[in-house]
């Protein structure tokens, strides 16, 4: 990506009163950020019909001049800029209607695309026994899991660290810039971390940790992953918000349990009271679960499938790369009409060669 793509992606990002969903229907209407900035305003009201009073708030120019600070930075961090239509921008993120136009990103990499992903959180003020249970949950994991959370202080600085201990790639979303870590303590996994995975955030380098920037992140958290697992929280913890997210997106959430009356994990009871959260005890509850067990039988299966439909094919190609999907998802993926697509997960089931798990989600056969 040259400098100039670069700086006007960045600054697209960046113009006063145009959020993300709005931000995607511009891009819709446009053939690169670049246009944003040279047409008219006039223009752009016609394109996208945004009221022209919108339009003439944004502020292009000191978008502009905020986008060419960064540029000075992002050599000097060693930070990555990925734009929302870039190959490399993390794909289960960019299904969601909300997602950030673009991230920043420090680290190797990046492996988030890749098949499995999940989000580990839980409460800053953690117990021996949600260490215990991080420590055994992440020990289990296979290898080829790519774990995210918020890399902040308790639960989400443990989960990083016993990442880097059992050799899984792990990813801190931050609520902040990436020339700064907070909490400072957290400074050793953060560089233990770039090693194999790394750090992102949607927040200008130079942006503070502000209280209201976190539960932002929490969707990036939750849009990320397949699948989120609170390990504890209390009934009004930041976790329940990435929990709350995560089920919008169509991910699923997990939560353990622990006794009743210990306050530290009310927002995990509640959760799965209210059936916001399958309960989870163990790693290989989780692994049958997402159905990321699935063994050599099921994949040989799949790759001699036996249809000559376009669409079966394409559906049948999205679970070799990725065990359960929605129906949502796969709409986004194959881009073709729901009728045809429900058509053909029907043709795919009588097969014998994916099921219907409920919620309009579609799985592997055991």
């Amino acid at each position: 990506m040259n400098n100039s793509d670069l700086l006007y992606k960045i600054a697209f990002s960046q113009l006063y009163g145009i959020g993300p969903a709005r931000a995607q229907k511009i891009l819709k209407k446009i053939e690169h950020p670049k246009d944003f900035f040279f047409l008219n305003f006039k223009e752009l009201h016609r394109i996208t019909e945004i009221p022209l009073q919108t339009l003439q708030n944004t502020n292009p120019k000191r978008a502009l001049i905020s986008a060419q600070a960064q540029l000075n930075f992002l050599n000097h961090y060693k930070v990555n800029y990925h734009f929302i239509s870039d190959p490399l921008y993390p794909k289960r993120l960019r299904q969601c209607p909300d997602a950030p136009i673009g991230i920043f990103f420090r680290g190797c990499g990046p492996y988030w695309n890749r098949p499995k992903c999940i989000a580990i959180v839980g409460a800053r003020e953690k117990t021996n026994y949600g260490t215990q249970i991080v420590d055994e949950l992440i020990s289990k994991l296979p290898k080829d899991i790519i774990v995210l959370s918020g890399l902040a202080k308790g639960i989400d600085a443990c989960v990083h660290q016993k990442c880097i201990e059992f050799g899984l790639s792990t990813y801190g979303v931050l609520g902040h810039g990436l020339d700064q870590i907070y909490p400072k303590s957290n400074g050793q996994i953060a560089n233990l971390m770039l090693e194999n995975g790394g750090l992102i955030s949607e927040f200008l380098i130079g942006v503070k940790p502000e209280k209201m920037n976190f539960p932002m992140r929490n969707r990036i958290i939750a849009g990320m992953a397949d699948a989120v697992i609170v390990v504890e929280s209390k009934k009004n913890g930041g976790s329940l918000i990435t929990a709350e997210l995560a089920n919008d997106y169509n991910r699923e959430v997990f939560a353990f349990p622990n006794q009743i009356f210990k306050i530290e994990s009310e927002g995990c009871h509640q959760l799965i009271a209210n059936n916001k959260a399958h309960l989870l005890s163990n790693t290989n509850d989780l692994l049958k679960f997402m159905n990321w067990s699935f063994n050599t039988k099921q994949l040989s299966t799949l790759n001699k499938p036996q249809t000559n439909n376009l669409i079966e094919k394409k559906i049948i190609s999205c679970f070799q790369i990725k065990p359960t999907w929605s129906i949502d998802e796969l709409l986004i993926e194959i881009n073709q009409p729901v009728s045809l697509i429900n058509g053909a997960l029907f043709e795919l089931e009588l097969q014998n060669l994916i099921k219907n798990i409920g919620a309009n989600r579609y799985s592997l056969p055991l």
